[in-house]
């Protein structure tokens, strides 16, 4: 099921985006959003994608919005370099 949500994203990223003009007021855009959401928690990233599409309006901030956390962050470097000489 997943794989076929994901492939239907991807159709519309390749094909269909491309036609209009780039609006989205977070990062990553709602379908690299939902894509990631999807691929990582499965049902409950299309009720996260759902969400994120309801809160893309033109009375919201925006910004920077990932699905998933990010594998690499400072304070994880940070962590694992802590000791080592």
């Amino acid at each position: 099921m997943r794989k076929l949500f994901v492939t239907a994203i991807n159709f519309y990223q390749k094909w269909i985006s491309p036609a209009f003009p780039a609006r989205c007021k977070y990062y990553p855009s709602c379908s690299s959003y939902a894509s990631s959401a999807i691929s990582h928690y499965g049902l409950r990233g299309v009720a996260m994608s759902i969400w994120r599409l309801a809160r893309c309006n033109p009375w919201s901030h925006g910004g920077v919005d990932y699905a998933a956390e990010p594998a690499k962050t400072f304070k994880n470097i940070e962590k694992t370099s802590v000791g080592v000489n």
